[in-house]
């Protein structure tokens, strides 16, 4: 396993022997130590290889992933996995704002909470979150899924499109034109499958779950709703 010490090489140098790796490196493992908070660390990966980072990281890690799979042992900052297109980024400690912000796919996963506006415009991407997120989360959602083991903060869901919401504890406030949906087998089939994807066991039961998504109220401008835009 390639370990890079960035108390010894610079941040550009890691970057740049990552962005160096394609389809033959299949599987291949990287190590990171001492990342002490830094930025953009582990970004525009385009390679099917696992990356662990061991530490906290700062604002925008992992950001525009595709294919690799980047676990981060400790918190990391704004915009962790911002714009992420497929691959799986695990952060095991909390999660600044912002998180998965306008991800396309792929799978992210936050072992601890995540701040406000986690999953803003997301377009396709999963989150998991095990603890609670902050207020406007998932504003402007257009696609993808957002699940939350713990509580929601305010104005949840605020113009959202079409990203569906599952939340295990209290939801605070919905924003504009989101709303508690009826829970139907496809949904519980698919809350479990990213629960399973996600590593929770069958002790968290989907049952447990509320659904939320768009009331389709605000897809076109009628005057009588001109308040809530």
């Amino acid at each position: 396993m390639p370990t890079v010490d960035l108390a010894k090489t610079s941040k550009r140098e890691l970057n740049g022997a990552l962005h160096a790796l394609g389809e033959k490196d299949h599987g291949l493992s990287w190590r990171v130590d001492n990342p002490a908070g830094q930025h953009a660390l582990a970004c525009g990966l385009d390679a099917p290889v696992n990356i662990e980072i061991v530490g906290h990281v700062g604002y925008y890690c992992a950001g525009m992933n595709k294919q690799a799979k980047v676990v981060v042992e400790g918190n990391a900052g704004v915009g962790v996995a911002e714009n992420m297109m497929s691959g799986l980024v695990h952060v095991k400690g909390d999660a600044s704002q912002s998180a998965g912000a306008t991800a396309h796919g792929g799978l992210l996963v936050i072992d601890g909470n995540a701040s406000a506006r986690c999953g803003i415009s997301m377009k396709g991407v999963d989150i998991v979150v095990k603890g609670s997120i902050g207020p406007m989360s998932a504003f402007m959602a257009q696609a993808g899924r957002l699940v939350v083991l713990g509580d929601a903060g305010d104005a949840l869901g605020d113009s959202i499109y079409e990203t569906r919401i599952y939340v295990r504890g209290a939801v605070k406030s919905l924003g504009a034109d989101c709303i508690e949906k009826e829970m139907r087998e496809e949904h519980r089939a698919e809350l479990r499958e990213l629960l399973d994807a996600a590593g929770i066991g069958e002790d968290v039961a989907v049952d447990e779950f509320r659904r939320y998504g768009s009331g389709r109220q605000l897809y076109n401008f009628h005057v009588d709703n001109a308040a809530a835009y």
